[in-house]
């Protein structure tokens, strides 16, 4: 038995060395790397209707990012009103430029063409600038801290102080001195433009200025609180853009009308 286990041995080992080597095959090509494809553009926003309403024809506004934060603030749509583009293509500034969302702006812009422009000129003079005391502006109403929102910091607010004329000439719209009736024409013009209208006699916050803004309320409903004085009924103030807070005699603060809850 043994012997023939080693006979099997010998003739498979003489096998090995008689039989040819079988051609070892090549590994397959390996296929080229895939190129790395470009990142995807970013999807091209498209303007909103208001964008593409306020054209260089009407304002200065350029777009903005929309503004996110800090916690309930936020606007989106927004633009920095620099300017307004009168018919006859004569410039009206906005001083300092206001961030609106753009529907705000839309508004002053109509407002300050169809209405403020006009008007200036009845005084003798054409418009050249409208000064804004604050447009976006991340705080509660009337900087109260732990107040309810204002429409400052949605963007949808501007405070108006003054009207400057081409011969030097700065119209308030709060000084008891300024026309009568150019005052209350304004009024009706403001109030009828924007839903929520705040001057002398509406909080004790707003005796040198007039805040506009386009809340939303349930029902349409609009407040218009502006008293046009006349020089015996003005509070004096301390200075122009002060506080009322500061600059009126806590005697002499008007009591606010009771109303439902407003944004401003």
């Amino acid at each position: 038995m043994k012997r023939i286990c080693l006979l099997a041995a010998i003739l498979l080992a003489g096998a090995g060395e008689t039989l040819p080597a079988r051609a070892v095959p090549l590994p397959r090509p390996r296929p080229a790397p895939a190129a790395e494809e470009p990142p995807a553009p970013a999807e091209a926003v498209e303007p909103s209707p208001c964008r593409l309403r306020l054209t260089s024809a009407l304002a200065v506004a350029p777009s903005l990012p929309p503004i996110t934060g800090p916690g309930e603030c936020g606007a989106p749509d927004v633009v920095r009103l620099e300017a307004v583009m009168l018919p006859d293509h004569s410039r009206v500034a906005v001083t300092p430029p206001a961030v609106l969302r753009c529907t705000m702006a839309e508004a002053i812009v109509s407002w300050v063409r169809e209405e403020a422009a006009p008007r200036a000129l009845e005084l003798g003079s054409p418009l050249r600038s409208v000064a804004n005391l604050a447009s976006f502006d991340c705080r509660g109403r009337n900087g109260i801290a732990g107040a309810k929102l204002s429409e400052h910091g949605k963007g949808n607010a501007l405070d108006i102080h003054a009207l400057h004329l081409a011969d030097g000439r700065t119209v308030e719209l709060t000084d008891p001195t300024v026309n009568r009736e150019f005052r209350e024409t304004l009024r009706a013009d403001i109030c009828t433009r924007f839903t929520t209208v705040l001057g002398p006699g509406s909080d004790g916050y707003h005796e040198n200025h007039v805040h506009v803004d386009l809340a939303e309320r349930r029902g349409g409903y609009r407040i218009c609180e502006w008293d046009v004085r006349d020089p015996s009924q003005a509070p004096q103030l301390a200075g122009a853009g002060q506080q009322t807070s500061a600059a009126i005699p806590a005697s002499s603060v008007p009591l606010p009308r009771e109303r439902p809850l407003s944004a401003h």
